[in-house]
């Protein structure tokens, strides 16, 4: 089976042995990602989500020819606009000079993460969130290319901004970790352009289950957004993983006691994206594992790699 993770957020601290700054265990992105590639990684989206993040994750994307990125900044930071030395249009160029640069090389293939998230006002107010929201269609306007969003209670307004500017990202977009309702879902896709993506977070409970599996698997993609959203014991989703796809998840060891070439507990990665898969099939009563995993491959080869 072939897989595009469109949310991996590789520059976290955890992939280099520190977390909450304190160290546990030596930098090992380099076996994650040789985990990701075994385990039918094809292409990995390393999200940005700041200005600083967004030169970081290019960087790590010219590393391997399987990387790939997103510029942009995310609802929770957007006080970063205004709070830039040169303002917020200085910040807002900045950003696009590496879009610019990235998308050259080949390895900027979004616009994001941006949007909206209103259950954590206290990073970023609302009005801030969607006034920078706005500004950053600009990005897709002038790149062409399409969008990696993200909604959390919030859907009346994003719905509002992303639809007074449909015409800035004709290639799309897709709202990533979705968990909304499934009014939330049909609202998002009765935008003709956008998608939505699917991780543990998205299959926590049975209504989420119900949510995606009335989602149709043409405008589904998967993503693991690691290092977060596993999918736990406790998970609804879980009773649709195999014993296989929770191989390495099986074998993880606390980051007190790391072993090189295993997986750390309650740390997700690239290579567990399977288990979403399986999910997302087993809630449409899929057994044809391979040809589900095809059809969302080409989901997201079309919006983000359409040349590839």
């Amino acid at each position: 089976m072939r897989f595009i993770d469109i949310g991996a957020n590789l520059l976290d601290e955890m992939y280099t042995g520190q977390y909450n700054d304190k160290p546990y265990h030596p930098p090992d992105l380099s076996a994650v990602l040789e985990r990701a590639w075994a385990a039918g990684l094809e292409k990995l989206m390393i999200t940005a989500g700041s200005l600083k993040e967004a030169r970081a994750a290019l960087e790590l994307a010219k590393t391997d020819e399987r990387l790939y990125c997103t510029v942009g900044c995310h609802p929770t930071r957007c006080k970063e606009f205004e709070d830039h030395p040169g303002g917020p249009e200085a910040y807002l160029q900045e950003l696009l000079e590496v879009l610019k640069e990235g998308q050259a090389l080949g390895k900027v293939v979004a616009v994001g993460e941006c949007g909206l998230d209103y259950e954590r006002l206290h990073f970023c107010d609302a009005d801030t969130q969607k006034k920078y929201f706005e500004a950053q269609f600009r990005l897709a306007k002038e790149s062409g290319l399409p969008m990696f969003l993200h909604l959390r209670a919030a859907a009346d307004d994003f719905l509002d901004i992303t639809g007074r500017h449909l015409g800035d990202f004709p290639r799309g977009g897709v709202v990533h970790s979705f968990d909304g309702t499934a009014e939330e879902a049909a609202r998002v896709l009765a935008v003709p352009q956008l998608a939505i993506g699917i991780n543990g977070c998205s299959l926590k409970t049975d209504d989420n289950l119900a949510v995606v599996g009335g989602l149709p698997l043409e405008r589904i993609m998967l993503e693991t957004d690691c290092p977060w959203c596993e999918i736990r014991p406790t998970h609804a989703g879980r009773k649709h993983v195999s014993a296989e796809a929770l191989a390495g998840v099986t074998g993880a060891k606390d980051r007190k006691k790391f072993m090189p070439g295993c997986q750390v507990k309650s740390r997700n990665e690239p290579a567990n994206i399977r288990q979403v898969l399986e999910v997302v099939a087993g809630v449409k009563g899929r057994t044809d594992l391979e040809a589900v995993a095809d059809v969302i491959f080409g989901n997201t080869e079309r919006m983000f790699f359409p040349t590839a």
